[in-house]
């Protein structure tokens, strides 16, 4: 059984029945008759748990149109209370934002002839243009190509989306742009910013109405509410020593107000399906919902790097660069996917028809430790267990 509730009024966020919520994670972890097949990868991420590597962990694998197995393990919350980990729990994705909202926004503009992704910057964003951006192109802040720097300082202090703009329209490319890979929040914080610009429209509104409404992603959103606080997982303490829990995780998306292009988003294991599964079925030509023309989808999901650049990326997806390791040693080359900072990631194949989702708090409470092994291990265990064969280097 699955439960959705009512969007929330102002944020497009979800409340509902705590008794309802109980009675949905218990149904969600009955798991199918395929869960022999992944006895190896739930094994996985028990070992993880038990090394503290994560609190807990949601966890999932989808093939040929229907989520064939899910798992649930250790806890969602280890201070100031422990509470177990439910289906049902809702996770900050941190960069998982990039590809899932922000892309998908800007290619969304694109198909209705508002963006130009080959075209520089500065000609939707002119005081892009200053320390040498002019010629850095909307491509090139999608693969990041762009030659920013990964983050924006913390010092000297600064706060809100002002502050944030004119660090951005004022930094300096590290490398001259479209000449080397760097990963860069930078990069879809600009893009984010211009969505707004061309949409009329704040990051998080546009993406209720265009992006998470059409797929009935009925709990996931920005800024959720406080009601909601009580599934949300916490991530760590802040710099005031304060836990955060339903407060983005990102330092620079929470000085921005908890919305930016780069992280903010929190959805929960069940939307996460939902949308790569409307992502696989548009991308495979099946009946979708997913709010995009199933050739600008190809265009999001193959190779759009620089010619002669070896880390390959989408236009907001990974598919071969240092941060590829998710996609194990099963996946075929032509799967993509993100991870998040705080421990989320989502690898999707449209060779053999598949994603795996892995939903940790990796960073709680104190900073956490690396989950990439983890991701790797999980999806080469995955692949085995369907039979996959290896994909070679």
């Amino acid at each position: 059984m699955t439960v959705w509730f009512p969007a929330f009024s102002r944020r497009g966020f979800l409340q509902g029945s705590s008794l309802l919520l109980a009675q949905a994670a218990l149904s969600a972890c009955q798991a199918p008759p395929e869960a022999d097949r992944f006895v190896k990868a739930d094994a996985l991420i028990r070992q993880a748990i038990s090394k503290g590597e994560c609190p807990g962990a949601v966890w999932g694998v989808g093939q040929q149109g229907r989520l064939i197995h899910r798992s649930v393990f250790g806890a969602r919350s280890l201070v100031p209370t422990h509470e177990a980990m439910t289906w049902d729990t809702v996770f900050d994705m941190a960069s998982l934002t990039k590809p899932m909202i922000t892309a998908l926004a800007v290619m969304q503009l694109a198909e209705k002839g508002l963006v130009d992704v080959n075209a520089p910057v500065a000609r939707y964003l002119p005081q892009f243009a200053a320390a040498g951006k002019g010629q850095i192109t909307i491509r090139l802040l999608l693969t990041h190509f762009s030659g920013l720097q990964p983050d924006l300082p913390r010092m000297p202090d600064w706060w809100g989306k002002a502050a944030a703009t004119d660090r951005i329209m004022q930094a300096v490319p590290k490398i001259a742009p479209g000449s080397g890979f760097i990963y860069s929040d930078l990069n879809f914080i600009t893009l984010g910013l211009l969505v707004e610009k061309l949409s009329g429209q704040t990051l998080d509104v546009y993406a209720q109405n265009t992006i998470l409404s059409p797929l009935g992603m009925t709990q996931s959103g920005f800024l959720p509410p406080i009601s909601e606080q009580a599934r949300i997982a916490p991530t760590q303490y802040d710099e005031h020593g304060t836990m955060l829990r339903g407060i983005v995780h990102d330092p620079t998306a929470r000085r921005m107000n908890g919305v930016a292009g780069n992280a903010g988003l929190f959805s929960t294991a069940e939307d996460l399906a939902r949308y790569a599964q409307a992502l696989l079925d548009k991308r495979t030509g099946r009946p979708s919902a997913f709010p995009l023309s199933r050739a600008t989808l190809l265009m999001m999901t193959t190779p759009q790097q620089p010619a002669g650049q070896s880390s390959l990326r989408g236009f907001g997806w990974d598919i071969a660069s240092p941060y590829a390791s998710p996609r194990g040693e099963r996946l075929s080359h032509h799967s993509f996917g993100h991870t998040g900072f705080t421990g989320t990631s989502l690898w999707i194949d449209p060779d053999n028809d598949c994603y795996v989702f892995i939903l940790t708090n990796r960073v709680h409470p104190n900073g956490g430790h690396s989950v990439v092994h983890l991701r790797h291990d999980v999806a080469t265990a995955v692949g085995e267990a369907l039979g996959l064969p290896e994909a070679g280097p």
